[in-house]
C-alpha cells in the first residue's frame, strides 16, 4: 500500500500520512459488523472454491442396492452401488468503491486528522448487503442475480402451505392457539424427519420478527408461564435454535408462485447439507489515482447457496 501511495500526487508527508490512514481505515472496515445482515450466520460458508472459480460443481449421491442371507456358496450376491448427480452453479463477482479527494487528503494532513472511515465502512455494508440479499432471495430467473441461486427459491426445498386448524392459518391475523402453533411447529420437523427417514434431523427454525416476538411472549397456556418458544425448544428433540429473520416478512412472491407470504424455514444448519459459497471474501484493493481523486476499489465473490440434501430444508407459506 505504502509504495503505490507515495507514486501518487502528494507530498512525502502526505502520502505517509494518506499511507497510514488507508491501513487504519481498512482495518476499521473488516472489524465492524453488521448483525442485521444474518446469512453468513445462520447459512454454513465456505470459501473451498477458491478465489480463482467461476463456477462451483457439486454432486449428489444416493446409495441404491439390498442385501440377503445367502448360501455358503452363493455366488448371486445383489448388487450395491452409489448413483450421483453433477450439478453447476455460476461464481459473481460483486463491487464497488469508496474514493477521497486530494484536497480531503492534503487538508486531513495539514490539520492532523482522521480521514472520514464512513465511506469505507458505507462499501463494506454494501458490500454485506448484496451477500445477504443473494443468500435469502437470489433467483436464477431474475437478470439481477446473474444465475445465483438462494434459500428461499432454492429447487432443492420442500415447500408448503401451513396447516390449517379449526379454520386458522395464520398464527396472529388468524389467531392461532398455542396448541396450533406448537403443532405446526413440530410438524414441520417431524416431517423432515419422516419424508428422509429419520436420515435428516433440523436443528435450525427461522421465522419473521413478528411470529417470533409472538410465540417468545405468548404463554403456552392460561395456566402457564411458559412460552410457546421455550416450551417448543424444551420438548421438541431435534430444534436447538428459533431464530428471527426479517427477510422472511411477506416475501413476494412467495416460493410457490405469486403473492405475497409470510415464511417459516426449518432446516438443519450444517455445512454437509447447505452452504453459502463465499469463494472470494470482502477485500480492499490497492488505492488508484483518478484525477483529483484516490479511488479504493472493493471486491468479493459469491455463489449463492447450495442445498446438498434437497428433502433437508422444508418451508411453510402463510404463517
Amino acid at each position: 500500500m505504502k509504495e503505490i501511495v507515495k507514486a501518487l500526487n502528494l507530498d512525502a508527508n502526505e502520502s505517509i500520512f494518506f499511507a497510514r490512514e488507508l491501513e487504519h481505515i481498512k482495518a476499521t472496515a473488516y472489524d465492524i459488523r453488521y448483525p442485521q445482515f444474518k446469512a453468513t450466520v445462520l447459512i454454513p460458508v465456505s470459501g473451498e472454491a477458491g478465489s480463482g472459480a467461476n463456477s462451483i460443481t457439486y454432486e449428489q449421491y444416493d446409495m441404491v442396492g439390498m442385501a440377503k442371507i445367502i448360501a455358503d456358496y452363493a455366488d448371486d450376491l445383489p448388487r450395491a452401488d452409489v448413483k450421483g448427480k453433477e450439478f453447476t452453479t455460476p461464481v459473481r463477482g460483486i463491487g464497488n468503491s469508496f474514493g477521497y479527494s486530494l484536497q480531503d487528503v492534503r487538508a486531513s494532513a495539514k490539520a492532523g486528522k482522521n480521514l472520514p472511515n464512513r465511506k469505507a465502512l458505507a462499501a463494506r455494508k454494501a458490500n454485506d448487503q448484496e451477500v445477504n440479499d443473494i443468500a435469502w432471495y437470489g433467483n436464477p430467473a431474475l437478470p439481477k442475480y446473474a444465475g445465483l441461486t438462494g434459500m428461499i427459491y432454492n429447487p432443492n426445498i420442500t415447500v408448503s402451505t401451513v396447516p390449517t386448524r379449526s379454520g386458522r392459518t395464520s398464527w396472529i391475523t388468524d389467531a392461532k392457539t398455542p396448541d396450533e402453533i406448537l403443532a405446526d411447529l413440530n410438524e414441520i420437523v417431524g416431517d423432515i424427519v419422516d419424508l428422509t427417514k429419520g436420515v435428516e434431523e433440523p436443528n435450525t427454525v427461522l421465522l419473521p420478527y413478528l411470529e417470533y416476538t409472538h410465540i417468545a411472549s405468548t404463554p403456552r397456556s392460561a395456566n402457564s408461564d411458559t412460552t410457546i418458544l421455550k416450551y417448543f425448544l424444551e420438548n421438541n428433540p431435534y430444534i436447538d435454535r428459533v431464530e428471527p429473520l426479517n427477510e422472511l416478512k411477506a416475501v413476494d412472491p412467495k416460493p410457490s408462485g405469486s403473492g405475497a407470504a409470510n415464511l417459516l424455514i426449518c432446516y438443519r444448519r450444517d455445512p454437509m447439507n447447505l452452504t453459502l459459497e463465499i469463494p472470494q471474501p470482502y477485500e480492499q484493493l490497492p488505492v488508484q489515482e483518478r484525477g483529483l481523486e484516490y479511488v479504493v476499489p472493493c471486491h468479493s465473490r459469491c455463489g449463492g447457496v447450495i442445498i446438498y440434501y434437497p428433502l433437508s430444508v422444508a418451508i411453510y407459506e402463510g404463517i
